[in-house]
C-alpha cells in the first residue's frame, strides 16, 4: 500500500510509438538536456510536455531545464 506522501510517477496517457521511439533514441543514457528535448519537440510537431511526458514514463531525466518546461 503506498503513502499518502508518495506520489506515483506512472500516467495512464499512452504514449505515441513514434514520440517514444524518439526520445528513447535520444536518450540512450537515460538523459537528455532539456535544449534537446525541446527541439525533439519541434521535429516531431509535438508540445514539449508530450517529450516531458514521455521522459516521465521513460525514467528518462531531463537536465540543464532552468525554464520549468518539463517537470
Amino acid at each position: 500500500m503506498r503513502g499518502d506522501h508518495e506520489k506515483s510517477t506512472e500516467s495512464n496517457i499512452e504514449l505515441d510509438p513514434r514520440v517514444r521511439e524518439a526520445v528513447l533514441k535520444a536518450a540512450p543514457e537515460g538523459r537528455i538536456t532539456c535544449p534537446a528535448a525541446r527541439e525533439l519537440a519541434d521535429r516531431l510537431g509535438v508540445d514539449p510536455s508530450v517529450i516531458g511526458e514521455a521522459c516521465n514514463q521513460l525514467r528518462i531525466k531531463i537536465k540543464g531545464c532552468a525554464l520549468g518546461c518539463f517537470r
